[in-house]
């Protein structure tokens, strides 16, 4: 039953996260663009984790895929996607606001805004699960 929706859902939360998070940047200023790449190099702990969320987001979304027998777990793990997400978003605009040189031109990438369209596809992939789940308690009545 890999062929639901909500595993399209899944799969392209999952290329969002981990694969488009290093072809746009996070953000640019006068010298450089910054990549999510980019912030391994960084002393900073903080601008460290941020590649981490986005991975770990992008590993626990394509394995929860594979979680179809078990829809509640498999619910469950789409909810804490979007948690993990939502904590990224918070980092990165936290880090958006506090950047050194903030005075000088410095514009927000694209890449600043892929949480919230992975938390939309993850939402949508919970959706199509609940309506999943619904039907089967409803089949799970007549018998």
């Amino acid at each position: 039953m890999i062929q639901r929706i909500q595993s399209i859902y899944l799969l392209i939360a999952s290329l969002v996260s981990g694969g488009l998070v290093f072809v746009f940047n996070l953000w640019s200023n006068l010298k450089e663009q910054i990549f999510a790449l980019d912030l391994f190099m960084r002393e900073s702990f903080l601008l460290k984790v941020i590649p981490l969320l986005f991975l770990l987001s992008a590993v626990v979304s394509f394995l929860d895929i594979f979680l179809f027998k078990n829809r509640k777990l498999q619910f469950v793990i789409g909810r804490l996607i979007i948690l993990i997400n939502l904590f990224l978003l918070g980092l990165l605009i936290y880090v958006s606001l506090t950047l050194p040189g903030e005075i000088s031109i410095s514009k927000k990438g694209i890449g600043m805004f892929l949480p919230i369209l992975v938390v939309l596809l993850i939402v949508l992939a919970n959706k199509a699960i609940k309506k999943d789940e619904d039907l089967v308690k409803s089949v799970d009545r007549l018998r």
